[in-house]
This record gives C-alpha cells, sequence and structure tokens, in this order.
C-alpha cells in the first residue's frame, strides 16, 4: 500500500558548559498513508464492522438467546439486513431444549467469508497501482 515515508536528518553543533564542542546527528522519521492506503482501512474498517455483526448474530442463534430481549433484537435487526441475501442457501437446524431454541445457520459464515472477499477484491483494486514491478 502506498506510504510516504519521509526521514530528515540535521546536524547541530554546541559548544557544552566545559567549552568542548559537542555535535549531534537528529534524524527523525515520519510516515504518511497515502489516499488509496486510506481508502483500503476504511473499507478493512467497515468489513470488520460487519464481521462482527455476523458473529454475534451467529453466537447469538447458536446460543439459543432470547430474541426477545432488546439487545438480542437489536443485533438481529441489524445483522439481519446484512445476512438475508444469504439465508436461503442453506438449511437451518434447530435443537429445542425446554424453551430455549438454538439455530445453527451456516449461511451467516457465508456471508463472513463472501463480505471478506468482497473487502479484500475492493482493496486490491484502490491499491493496484501501488504494486512495483521488479
Amino acid at each position: 500500500m502506498q506510504e510516504v515515508r519521509r526521514v530528515v536528518e540535521t546536524q547541530r553543533a554546541d559548544i557544552d558548559q566545559d567549552g568542548d564542542l559537542t555535535r549531534e546527528n537528529i534524524r527523525s522519521t515520519s510516515t504518511e498513508a497515502g489516499i488509496q492506503t486510506t481508502a483500503a482501512n476504511i473499507v478493512w474498517y467497515i468489513y470488520g464492522l460487519i464481521a462482527m455483526a455476523l458473529a454475534a448474530r451467529f453466537v447469538l442463534k447458536i446460543a439459543g438467546a432470547n430474541p426477545g430481549n432488546s439487545f438480542v433484537d437489536f443485533v438481529y435487526s441489524i445483522s439481519g439486513i446484512l445476512s438475508s441475501p444469504f439465508d436461503s442457501a442453506f438449511g437451518v437446524s434447530r435443537v429445542t431444549s425446554g424453551d430455549v431454541s438454538s439455530v445453527f445457520e451456516p449461511s451467516i459464515l457465508v456471508a463472513i467469508v463472501v463480505y471478506g472477499l468482497i473487502a479484500w477484491g475492493i482493496t486490491r483494486l484502490l491499491t493496484i497501482s501501488d504494486h512495483k514491478t521488479s
């Protein structure tokens, strides 16, 4: 990815309290990310949020969380939008024990992988001109 690295070297000569000449070499390095790197980082950040929401949905579903709980309902409503394109890809396994119903949805795992591949593809397109050929 595109980074701009600046190295500044300065030399300084001083006379200390004893009257001796002291020389100092000061080297400072700063690194700045280019616009393409910043855009790629934003894409990965968004993917991270999507993956966390889907992972939370997966864990809550498999743990049989109460959908009547406001937090669980919030996670389901946010992540439901993201998982809906993949919901009919696989069957759903449901295990019920008393009042708790545990649901295994492999489509959520597929959604995490597909969104990851999309993020990877976008970042490769953004940074395609950054790679130097030797």
